[in-house]
């Protein structure tokens, strides 16, 4: 299972950019921007399983990706990826942070999120 620290700790290391919480009512939501023009690059969150159309009672963590649409459409079909929660649905990802992605193709998502957002 990929931990919110693991997403914090990497894009910090590589990037050497912290979260930002800009929104009041969801405390917990860290935004990702690149330094100067401050475009997403990537959002965590914690959402409730059945927004986000997943069985069983309680939150997941998630992290919204932007990725290219022939992408976003095969990987939306496998495990641990959702159509993007409050976000573009054809060019961004909600990655499922239940330990259905491995850590490493997590943090190339990330990667290609920082490349397609400069």
């Amino acid at each position: 299972m990929i931990k919110r620290s693991d997403i914090l700790d990497y894009v910090q290391g590589r990037y050497g950019i912290g979260p930002d919480y800009p929104f009041a009512k969801y405390p917990d939501y860290a935004v990702f921007r690149h330094p100067g023009d401050e475009k997403w690059f990537c959002l965590l969150m914690t959402i409730a399983r059945d927004r986000l159309g997943l069985e069983g009672e309680g939150e997941c963590d998630v992290i919204d990706v932007k990725s290219p649409p022939m992408k976003v459409g095969d990987l939306k079909t496998q495990p641990g990826y959702r159509p993007a929660y409050h976000m573009n649905k054809t060019h961004w990802l909600s990655v499922l942070l239940d330990g259905r992605v491995k850590r490493e193709t997590l943090f190339d998502l990330i990667d290609h999120s920082f490349e397609l957002t400069r």
